[in-house]
């Protein structure tokens, strides 16, 4: 008989309150049985692994992420990256968080137009390691919104594709669904590093949001954007975007508006940036009097209050935080998990489930991934200890004892990690 047994695990299944002992047994790239501690097995594979009672949850989902981010100080930086190079450091970061154990990214926007759709296809070829992907397009904005870079007298391009009214949106989205995107997203405010479009300040209309998402889902997209004003939560619910990043500044309106959405939608808050930012800046050029003066402190309290407020309405949430700048380094990503705990008021499992089949949800993947369970994909991770007791082990590599994506090891705790010469040779 083919396959691996893994047996000794505490299973957190993704969904359960609790973990339980079980012996798992895949077949391929599929779960065949997950046999708890009592009942009979049955003829198993020869070959084992024992997880030595260590914990075996679902691969982790990073539902924000910038793999094309790659470590920048400013957002006007992915300008002047040369797109070859950019495609090189973006394949770098992609493995990088497949050995953190993210064995699927939703990505929140490339920095350039066709990035991620060649990283995404790459992977699905064989030709890179890294997680299943669902490839975005760059940042839409308005002139003078969050992603213009220009000025009068200077043309810079940087992560931002530029419309302005209904007309152009609709253009912008069509060259996006022709790209290969999986997923458009839209900066619908501002933020506070920019200079004439504070967070709460609402650029995008609701007619250019209305003619975006229309042209998306037609084309059976999902649509994501960044929303910090409360007017540009409100104006993301009316127009029917799946998933709406921040909402720091969401008012009892907007707030109520999410929560008779939250069978459709999705948020996130994003939060490492803002964390980081006010916590550990100083690094990355961030002093205390900078973070003041940009608003940081007043909106991480904000931040936290928000979610507070979300996670009791029952609203889903995913997990990633803007990681890929110098102040949020690429690899950190499961401090997340660790915030939501910390932070927001959630359990350790309420935030394992937002990494995992919350995450798999936004995926569209609910149906065969994010759970340890009979006929979804071995998309699973060994991890020291007991995750659902300390989500902030899930932050160190060594405690990764195992990596495996589709049935397929990437890390094995035999062996250590599978590399591929190509991604050497591109680091």
């Amino acid at each position: 008989m083919s396959g691996l047994t893994i047996r000794n695990a505490m299973v957190w299944d993704g969904v359960s309150d609790n973990n339980y002992p079980a012996t798992v047994v895949i077949d391929g790239n599929m779960i065949t049985k997950v046999i708890k501690r009592g009942e009979p097995e049955g003829e198993t594979p020869p070959e084992t692994i024992d997880a030595g009672g260590n914990s075996l949850m679902p691969g982790m989902v990073e539902g924000h992420c910038h793999p094309s981010f790659v470590g920048i100080n400013e957002p006007a930086e992915l300008g002047r990256i040369s797109p070859e190079r950019h495609t090189l450091l973006t394949a770098k970061n992609v493995k990088l968080l497949l050995s953190h154990g993210f064995t699927s990214i939703f990505e929140a926007a490339s920095a350039k137009p066709t990035i991620g759709v060649v990283i995404r296809d790459a992977i699905n070829e064989g030709l890179l390691d890294g997680p299943r992907m669902m490839a975005g397009s760059p940042e839409v904005t308005t002139t003078a919104g969050l992603g213009d870079e220009r000025m009068r007298w200077m043309h810079q391009e940087s992560f931002g594709m530029i419309a302005d009214g209904p007309d152009e949106f609709r253009r912008v989205a069509r060259e996006c669904c022709r790209d290969g995107a999986d997923v458009l997203k839209m900066n619908i405010s501002g933020d506070e590093f920019v200079s004439f479009a504070k967070a709460e300040i609402t650029p995008t209309e609701q007619e250019e949001i209305d003619a975006f998402v229309k042209v998306a889902h037609a084309f059976g997209k999902t649509v994501a954007a960044h929303a910090r004003s409360p007017e540009s939560v409100k104006r993301a619910v009316r127009g029917g975007v799946d998933c709406i990043y921040h909402c720091d500044f969401a008012d009892e309106e907007a707030l109520d508006m999410l929560e008779e959405a939250k069978h459709r939608i999705w948020v996130g808050p994003a939060f490492g940036l803002v964390h980081n930012s006010t916590k550990e800046g100083e690094p990355a050029g961030i002093t205390k009097e900078l973070a003041q003066e940009l608003g940081l402190f007043r909106k991480f309290e904000h931040t936290c209050a928000a979610y507070h407020e979300i996670r009791k309405r029952g609203i889903r949430v995913v997990v990633g935080g803007d990681y890929g700048f110098a102040v949020t380094p690429m690899g950190q990503n499961a401090r997340d998990i660790e915030h939501f705990v910390r932070y927001f008021g959630y359990s350790p499992v309420e935030a394992l489930r937002c990494a995992t089949s919350v995450g798999q949800s936004l995926m569209r993947r609910s149906h065969d991934l994010g759970q340890v369970r009979e006929g979804y994909l071995a998309d699973l991770l060994i991890v020291r200890g007991d995750v659902t007791r300390d989500v902030g082990l899930l932050q160190h590599q060594d405690n990764l004892l195992m990596i495996m994506k589709d049935g397929k090891m990437f890390k094995d705790p035999r062996h250590g990690f599978h590399d591929l010469g190509l991604i050497r040779a591109a680091e």
